[in-house]
């Protein structure tokens, strides 16, 4: 996992995350809070947004409740292959190998 020693970088980071899954912030303030954080979940969002510093031990509990989170999440939708039965990795290796001859 990335470390990073900037309080506001790592408060950006960790928003972004949330956002790209979709987390809402009680969903996240929730699972924190259960991990002994000592933050409302006004403090968390005012430290999501720059308004205010948490206590590196409380970041990175805010970070450890994201993350659980995040790898509750279903996976992806992935793009279904059509059934002619070939596998696309290796068509496009053996192009790749006619292009070198």
């Amino acid at each position: 996992m990335e470390a990073i020693d900037d309080p506001h970088e790592q408060a950006q980071a960790t928003r972004e995350a949330m956002e790209e899954a979709g987390l809402p912030l009680h969903a996240v303030w929730t699972r924190y809070f259960s991990f002994t954080g000592a933050a409302g979940e006004y403090e968390i969002d005012a430290y999501l947004n720059g308004s205010m510093e948490l206590a590196a031990h409380e970041r990175d509990l805010l970070a450890h409740a994201v993350n659980e989170l995040i790898k509750e999440l279903p996976p992806p939708r992935m793009a279904p292959y059509s059934t002619n039965q070939t596998n696309p990795s290796e068509e496009r290796q053996t192009s790749q190998d006619d292009k070198t001859l």
